[in-house]
């Protein structure tokens, strides 16, 4: 690697990744420049420990676990360059184009128009609507996975939050791509078609205090995750859930509204139940293949279990009370 004076740290990363033996012992070399890292390479071929290189063995590592996002974290052009750059990534595009292609009988506008969309247009702006949103990130993360899994890089347990389970299921085994993309299309479709008026937001609070303040002031709010010790989403009505921010703030804890069209994970998803229960009726469910980490509460997804809680895993927060929200 130091012999070649062209090779870049892309060029070099690259052809470690897919031309070479996945050996047992690693060493990672981090550098601020060239010279740096020709010094680092030389000490890690004498076997020294230089600063910025980092050795351990493929053994010394933990389970792999994927966590798939939800919506909220969809942004416009997201995959563009690495879907150009299919002479390189020919996987990341082939599952996009794959999946795109099963999305869009259900979509009024071609999926991949959308998500490389440039800002401030029509097309662009549709995006924010969970009917885009939610297809966009299920593509996105779907052809991701494909192209992880081509490079060697497989999980031993998958997860994920909101859409992301639906993502997370496909995964695992549990759904084909085609059944997988018309639930995705359902839900996003469903829940955009509910009354506008909801909000979501972050709380840096504990869930058992933010329950008793919600409890205390009687608004039209829920927990609607809890992502941590001292990390809560809620949600419900728009302006009860402004209020609540603004307390918090004064509070002097942090409280961010989120990048969401309805107050998801709340029981103002309810009306939208029965329909979505009926459009997945028909789906096949399938034993997963790797471990399933999900939000529904009883255990790890059995086949049954995935046909017979369905609705809950798709429209479920974590740690929520309720199978259906």
């Amino acid at each position: 690697m130091a012999a070649d004076p062209d090779a870049t740290p892309r060029d070099i990363g690259y052809a470690l990744a897919t031309t070479r033996t996945a050996f047992e012992h690693r060493a990672v070399v981090v550098a601020r420049d060239r010279a740096h890292l020709l010094a680092s390479l030389h000490g890690v071929a004498e076997g020294a420990r230089p600063p910025g290189v980092r050795t351990g063995t493929s053994r010394s590592r933990g389970p792999l676990a994927f966590l798939f996002t939800g919506q909220s974290s969809q942004r416009l052009g997201v995959g563009r360059e690495l879907y150009a750059s299919r002479e390189l990534y020919p996987g990341f595009a082939r599952a996009f184009d794959e999946t795109c292609s099963l999305l869009d009988p259900w979509l009024p506008v071609p999926l991949r128009d959308v998500v490389f969309a440039g800002p401030g247009t029509e097309k662009g702006a549709l995006l924010e609507t969970a009917r885009f949103a939610q297809p966009a990130l299920f593509a996105l993360e779907t052809a991701l996975f494909r192209l992880l899994g081509e490079w060697g890089v497989r999980p031993d347990l998958v997860a994920g939050h909101s859409l992301g389970e639906v993502t997370a299921a496909h995964a695992a085994g549990v759904l084909s791509l085609k059944d997988a993309c018309a639930l995705v299309a359902a839900r996003g479709r469903l829940m955009d078609a509910l009354p506008p008026g909801g909000a979501m937001a972050s709380l840096d609070a504990r869930a058992q205090d933010v329950a008793a303040h919600l409890a205390e002031t009687g608004r039209a709010v829920e927990i609607a995750a809890v992502n941590g010790p001292s990390s809560v989403v809620v949600s419900g009505d728009e302006t009860d859930v402004a209020r609540t921010v603004a307390e918090y703030r004064e509070r002097g804890r942090s409280a961010t509204p989120l990048r969401v069209s309805h107050a998801f994970h709340s029981s103002r998803m309810e009306p939208m139940l029965a329909d979505f229960a009926e459009a997945v009726r028909g789906l096949a469910f399938t034993a997963p293949r790797l471990p399933l980490v999900t939000a529904v509460p009883g255990g790890r997804p059995t086949t049954r279990r995935c046909a017979h809680r369905s609705s809950g895993w798709t429209t479920s927060a974590a740690r929520s009370s309720s199978p259906t929200r």
